[in-house]
């Protein structure tokens, strides 16, 4: 699973990448992948506006907010579970 989050060095950024963090150490996802995304021009060039935003697998799934570790595990989940 490849995790971006798009921010600059604001709080709700850090608490987006610790919450993150936590969520996937919680939920065994170590192989998972996160990159964080600082630069503002890459930001805009993904249509975001508002940070933190974060990215799962390529689709931005949170803009402008830091969500609960409950909403993140229900995203990580969900992004895990092969297509049919």
């Amino acid at each position: 699973m490849r995790i971006e989050i798009f921010g600059t060095t604001c709080a709700k950024c850090h608490d987006l990448i610790d919450t993150t963090e936590a969520v996937l150490a919680k939920l065994g996802y170590s192989d998972a992948q996160i990159i964080r995304v600082e630069d503002p021009a890459m930001l805009i060039g993904r249509c975001i506006w508002r940070a933190p935003a974060l990215a799962i697998d390529g689709k931005i799934v949170v803009r402008g907010r830091v969500p609960s570790a409950d909403e993140l595990s229900t995203l990580f989940a969900a992004a895990a579970k092969p297509q049919s």
